[in-house]
């Protein structure tokens, strides 16, 4: 129905205001980017107290021309709850820009900083597929990244030092954070277990938070032959150039942590296949998934919306998906797993634990 001027002249200036907000979320996410790369963050983490915009300017490696920016740059991502304005103390007058739990994520000494992660998704190479969604839609290519850029993105990283190295780098700061929290508030996951697999593990990260918290763990990093080049194990942590979809080493457990959601329905399958012949006979045998899953009930409106940007980022650049507990049982039980348990202690992401001979939560 079509919308009638003399009907509602506020609910139609919503309406504009809703697709405005959509529009420019972009705009929003580039000022992150941009006080990323500036450093903005850890500017004010050296200066230890809130700090006056003068101070910030002065800081900053920019030109002072531009200086009118920065307090614009500074208004919009303190009202998206990245910055917050404080009083200084001495001053009950004057107030300065101090962090949030957010941004002090964005700083580049502490130990879960996730600024890898912002600059890789907000660079141009991942950014210019999304101007080609519509253009896949109506054309062959298996995704947008393939329309942008005449190659599917695995094959880019293959042949792109830069792609893969920034990649990597993403992968290793979520990787650090998530790891922390499954070692302290999941133990039992890796209880009874002589060996574990990390495939897809990338540069090793989550294999070495294990390794020194089980040092009578056998790790091992299975991944692609560029991207495990180079890099060397230590007495329980070892890497094996790979690739997934050909062969799996044996281990008591496989790891797969935001894995799957690259990949198709089919080539899921294929991967838990994989995992199911490498830990087959092996009555500790289980496969530990890292990953979304959508719609569980279990978290916000807000949680759900990101979720979803993540299913779309899935869309544009890979052949995956994010799933919900009925999507994951289907692929669960046609690669020929029984029962599955979930522990959704991972903010977004939740523990999935599945097992061919194991009484847990079957179908």
């Amino acid at each position: 129905m079509a919308l009638q001027y003399g009907q509602q002249s506020t609910e139609l200036l919503q309406a504009q205001a809703h697709v405005w907000n959509h529009m420019f979320n972009f705009v929003n996410s580039m000022s992150l980017k941009c006080a990323t790369q500036l450093g903005i963050p850890d500017i004010i983490h050296r200066h230890r107290k809130p700090i006056t915009l003068p101070e910030l300017v002065d800081a900053l490696p920019i030109k002072k021309a531009r200086a009118h920016g920065v307090y614009r740059l500074m208004r919009i991502l303190t009202h998206s709850g990245f910055f917050i304005l404080e009083n200084i103390s001495g001053d009950e007058e004057k107030k300065g820009y101090w962090l949030t739990p957010s941004s002090r994520l964005l700083v580049r000494d502490e130990p879960f900083c996730v600024a890898p992660l912002v600059l890789s998704v907000l660079d141009p190479i991942l950014t210019k597929p999304c101007h080609h969604l519509s253009e896949w839609f109506q054309n062959e290519n298996l995704t947008p990244f393939d329309t942008a850029h005449g190659k599917m993105f695995w094959e880019y990283a293959g042949q792109d030092p830069r792609l893969n190295h920034f990649f990597n780098e993403a992968m290793a700061s979520d990787t650090k954070l998530v790891t922390s929290v499954l070692i302290r508030e999941c133990k039992q996951v890796f209880e009874g277990l002589n060996s574990i697999l990390d495939v897809g593990g990338g540069t090793g990260t989550v294999c070495m938070a294990i390794s020194e918290a089980f040092p009578n763990l056998k790790c091992i990093v299975l991944d692609l032959p560029h991207v495990v080049a180079c890099l060397k194990g230590t007495k329980n942590l070892s890497y094996v150039a790979g690739d997934m979809f050909e062969h799996i080493p044996p281990a008591d457990a496989i790891i797969l942590k935001w894995v799957l959601h690259d990949w198709s329905d089919d080539e899921v399958v294929k991967i838990l296949k994989k995992c199911k012949d490498a830990i087959s006979g092996n009555d500790k045998g289980k496969v530990i998934i890292i990953d979304m899953i959508v719609d569980d009930g279990k978290v916000d409106d807000k949680a759900i919306e990101t979720q979803l940007f993540f299913d779309m980022e899935m869309m544009v650049h890979v052949t995956g998906r994010e799933r919900n507990e009925k999507e994951w049982a289907k692929l669960f039980h046609e690669a020929g797993f029984t029962y599955y348990k979930i522990t959704p202690v991972l903010g977004l992401r939740s523990v999935i634990e599945v097992y061919i001979n194991s009484i847990s939560k079957s179908y």
